[in-house]
């Protein structure tokens, strides 16, 4: 049986490796198709470089950006609107461009509170995929931008209660407020650890993240079996878009 493709729509380079990577190099490995959309971050910045140096590990092709600028780092895309603030038809029409192109059986990307951080961006790339997936299967809505294609699922990536309780307190900053899911909205809880040398060399691949001190610096700093606990599972609400 075919190893399904997998295209992961998310907001900012190192969150396809945080968030995705074990699965992203799970089907890679196996021989399927990969590939990430990326929001934010112009395409000659150093981020998209540490994002493309990512892919390579997990094994999912070239970087694919839709070029706006970071929420928070207006720099990083000198010359384009922040991604919150764009016109969100063409933002859908953006994404809808690499998803007939890629034309993938399954898209993943953050949940409806954006991870456990709640970034604006997160967010909002949560709203564009979800309409960008619709809007990517009717022949009639943005036909330049390529043949119809219908993804046969949607995976939004998560963390349950039980894991943001345990886990949530080391990935966050004191005092930021953490969001999470009911367990029983997960419908997939994939151990990664057989890809987890993939995934922990795809995080650290974000030098200027790690430099700066962000999540991939905080990990970089912790022992390695710290680092496997914080990363081995990931998590996953499945939304079917096909019927059988």
């Amino acid at each position: 049986m075919p190893v399904p493709s997998v295209l992961a729509v998310f907001a900012h380079p190192d969150d396809e490796s945080l968030v995705a990577g074990g699965v992203l190099a799970r089907h890679a490995a196996a021989g399927g198709r990969t590939a990430v959309v990326t929001a934010t971050w112009a395409q000659d910045s150093h981020r998209a470089g540490e994002l493309a140096d990512a892919l390579r590990v997990l094994g999912a092709g070239r970087p694919r950006l839709l070029g706006y600028a970071d929420a928070r780092v207006p720099e990083s895309a000198p010359g384009e609107v922040r991604f919150c603030d764009a016109p969100l038809d063409e933002s859908i029409r953006r994404l809808v461009v690499h998803i007939r192109d890629f034309r993938p059986d399954i898209v993943i990307t953050h949940d409806a509170y954006g991870g456990l951080t709640g970034h604006p961006d997160h967010v909002h790339t949560h709203r564009v995929a979800v309409l960008a997936v619709q809007a990517a299967g009717w022949d009639l809505v943005h036909p330049e931008a390529g043949a119809a294609w219908r993804p046969s699922a949607l995976h939004l990536a998560t963390h349950p209660h039980s894991a943001a309780r345990r886990l949530g307190p080391r990935l966050l900053r004191e005092g930021r407020t953490m969001f999470s899911v009911p367990d029983e909205w997960v419908t997939a809880t994939v151990d990664v650890r057989p890809w987890i040398e993939q995934k922990i060399g795809a995080v650290l691949a974000h030098r200027s993240e790690v430099e700066r001190g962000a999540l991939p610096g905080r990990l970089a700093a912790l022992p390695r079996a710290a680092q496997e606990e914080l990363l081995a599972t990931e998590w996953y609400i499945r939304h079917d878009l096909v019927s059988a």
